[in-house]
């Protein structure tokens, strides 16, 4: 491996604000044990490229923001991040950050065509207020948004709860199939594109950052290939209209991250 190779690849990790991690040193000593993890042989010294904060913690959060403070300074890491942070967590990280001269580089949340919260609360528009890049992770919907479920064949395990919601549903399925079917007719417009290629470009015409998984060569080839092409703005409204009408699988009220922080009353995660 040679410096040019190790260069070209861009390392994003997170440290998780368990309970029983709650001091700034808690997190400068979990990015030095990653970056320990990452250099075994200590044959070369690279800082992570983005580190941030995996979710909302009920309380410490302030010592968190102080930890990655920390790891910045220190030259840990080039830039940090949160995660799971709603509209007054990103105000106020944004700001504690600022005050030490350091940007907060990016809010990575959940986001695709079956949950728009981000975009109706107005998280997204925050960050870019705040010019915080918006990851959106989950943007093919655990796989829902790329054709391969329907009524016949359906996902195993705790994704049948959502086939549920999503196929047998009040609307009997009719609203989650039209925009599958809307997809299919924005994919047809764009030579060999694939649904999860128009999941992902959605996202991107929102401003924001996808970061689809991939369990196979050939779904990262598929996934890096969304960037050779745009959505016009006529699709993009159609995929809008039809995504608005779909049950919604999940809702922030039901997520497992802490809403607010009990010492400080700040509002943590709202979508």
């Amino acid at each position: 491996t040679n410096a040019d190779d190790v260069e070209k690849v861009k390392i994003a990790t997170k440290f998780a604000a368990l309970p029983y991690r709650t001091k700034a040193d808690d997190v400068v000593k979990a990015c030095k044990a990653s970056l320990a993890r990452l250099n075994p042989k200590g044959s070369i010294t690279k800082p992570i490229d983005l580190y941030q904060i995996h979710f909302p913690n009920a309380w410490a959060n302030e010592d968190y923001w102080d930890g990655l403070a920390m790891c910045y300074e220190q030259g840990l890491v080039k830039a940090v991040g949160v995660s799971n942070y709603g509209v007054d967590a990103t105000r106020a990280v944004h700001e504690k950050l600022a005050a030490r001269g350091i940007p907060l580089a990016s809010n990575q949340i959940q986001m695709s065509l079956l949950y728009r919260f981000p975009l109706e609360n107005g998280l997204v528009d925050v960050c870019k207020e705040l010019d915080v890049d918006v990851l959106s992770y989950s943007p093919l919907a655990l796989g829902f948004l790329t054709g391969k479920y329907d009524k016949e064949t359906r996902p195993s395990g705790p994704r049948k709860a959502i086939a549920k919601v999503l196929l047998d549903g009040e609307d009997d399925g009719s609203n989650f199939n039209t925009l599958i079917q809307t997809m299919r007719d924005v994919a047809s417009n764009h030579p060999g594109a694939t649904l999860s290629q128009v999941a992902v470009n959605w996202t991107r015409s929102k401003g924001t950052i996808p970061i689809p998984g991939a369990r196979s060569l050939k779904q990262v080839k598929q996934n890096l290939a969304a960037l050779e092409w745009e959505l016009s703005g006529e699709e993009v409204a159609l995929l809008d209209a039809a995504s608005v009408k779909v049950p919604s699988y999940a809702t922030p009220e039901k997520a497992f991250f802490t809403k607010e922080d009990i010492n400080t009353k700040l509002k943590m995660f709202d979508s």
